[in-house]
């Protein structure tokens, strides 16, 4: 196992070799950030999304004679290493989760146009090699918050099973089926656990939506009302296992437990939507048994905008009342750079402030910088720094430090 200084020694090495290979490197528009033609309402970690970008750096030709046959697909292994300077009494100061994703879309219907429909799957075997989680790992550190929450030790389990279609030339969509919600509520460039900011301070929500877990049985649909203007919702399942979908059968149609949400948006892109983006999403969720929240409601705001193809300032924020959330209100603010020190590798800076029930305050700073040195492979080095942890009573900050990696085909 890495001790916490060599992989502390790590990190910074790899934060600070962006100011050596920076002078080196074109600082090129990227191109995976370009208008699309048709509107696409999905995160960066939606299926077709996450394959359409590693096929740009790496396609095997075994992809390509599946795509004649309208056949998309992508396998990835990825693991993250957390460690921390400061631990409460009894937990563990390093973590260690990783997971393999098979994924991909078979699209039969509408071929050859913009109005294709098809059946999107993804399932997952999520493992952890130590007795924490890196899900958790931040709780062991007296933060509250979590630190990239798929990577737990959940085991098999189906995250995505659903049919999708495009409708109206490809300017609406709609998914209906076992969803991961946060594919389609509150998207953000950014957000992504295995290619963007690590803590959830900085993802879906900022902390303050109670959202429902994976392949939670429902459906959710977005349409362009002009060139700029859109409209996504959703209705899911509140009571999803995704470790047995079959159960979210019985929990829909018996339990009527739900999430709902409704999200007015702009964007300028609406090929890649999440990139430049402002949008108000409201939601109402019911109690949860298996998520441990209560019944509530909220509203979260997101603005960013791609500036000259590289820079991409960002707001969010997020209130929510009586849902049991982590936090009650929360801002996030910072940006990212792609194209620093090498076409695709991005560098990412943020800070949020989040007000837990009680009015306690709690700060997370965040720097990450993702290299990609070969075709198939992705390295993030990543700081966090928490200031006045909320669960920690004897340290005023504490220091997470980690390395994420990503072998994709």
């Amino acid at each position: 196992m890495l001790t916490n200084k060599t992989l502390l020694t790590l990190v910074i090495t790899g934060l600070l070799a962006t100011a050596s290979t920076y002078a080196t490197e074109d600082n090129s528009t990227q191109d995976h950030l370009v208008k699309g033609q048709s509107a696409n309402f999905g995160s960066p970690d939606a299926v077709d999304n996450q394959i359409a970008e590693d096929n740009k750096r790496s396609k095997p030709d075994f992809k390509t004679q599946l795509e004649h046959n309208n056949i998309n697909m992508g396998v990835d292994y990825s693991t993250v290493f957390l460690g921390a300077n400061n631990v409460l009494t009894g937990s563990d100061d390093n973590a260690g989760s990783s997971m393999i994703r098979f994924y991909g879309s078979w699209n039969p219907i509408g071929v050859g146009t913009k109005e294709v429909g098809g059946l999107v799957w993804k399932v997952e075997h999520r493992h952890s090699y130590t007795d924490t989680s890196v899900k958790d790992f931040e709780f062991g550190t007296g933060g509250l918050g979590l630190v990239t929450p798929p990577f737990s030790d959940q085991g098999f389990r189906v995250t995505n099973l659903y049919y999708k279609q495009k409708y109206m030339n490809g300017r609406a969509s709609f998914v209906a089926g076992f969803l991961d919600i946060t594919d389609f509520v509150d998207v953000f460039a950014m957000a992504s656990p295995w290619t963007g900011f690590m803590n959830f301070a900085f993802s879906t929500g900022t902390t303050t939506m109670a959202l429902p877990g994976d392949a939670a049985l429902g459906a959710a649909g977005g349409i362009m009302l002009s060139d700029e203007y859109y409209i996504v919702a959703s209705l899911v399942d509140m009571n999803s296992d995704p470790t047995n979908i079959i159960d979210g059968l019985e929990t829909f149609f018996k339990e009527n437990k739900y999430f709902k949400s409704i999200e007015l948006g702009w964007t300028k892109s609406q090929g890649e939507i999440y990139v430049d983006n402002i949008h108000a999403t409201l939601w109402h969720a019911d109690e949860s048994v298996e998520q441990g929240s209560n019944r509530g409601y909220g509203i979260n705001f997101s603005a960013s905008r791609l500036i000259d193809g590289q820079w991409l300032p960002f707001v969010r924020a997020g209130y929510s009342q009586d849902a049991g959330t982590l936090m009650e209100k929360s801002i996030s603010a910072g940006f990212g750079y792609y194209g620093l020190g090498g076409e695709e590798n991005n560098l990412g800076a943020a800070i949020n402030w989040g007000q837990v029930k009680g009015n306690d305050d709690q700060y997370t700073t965040e720097v990450f910088y993702i290299m990609k040195p070969l075709d198939y492979l992705e390295v993030t080095a990543d700081l966090q720094y928490i200031a006045n942890p909320a669960l920690n009573t004897l340290d005023n900050s504490t220091l997470i430090y980690g390395l994420r990696l990503r072998l994709a085909i």
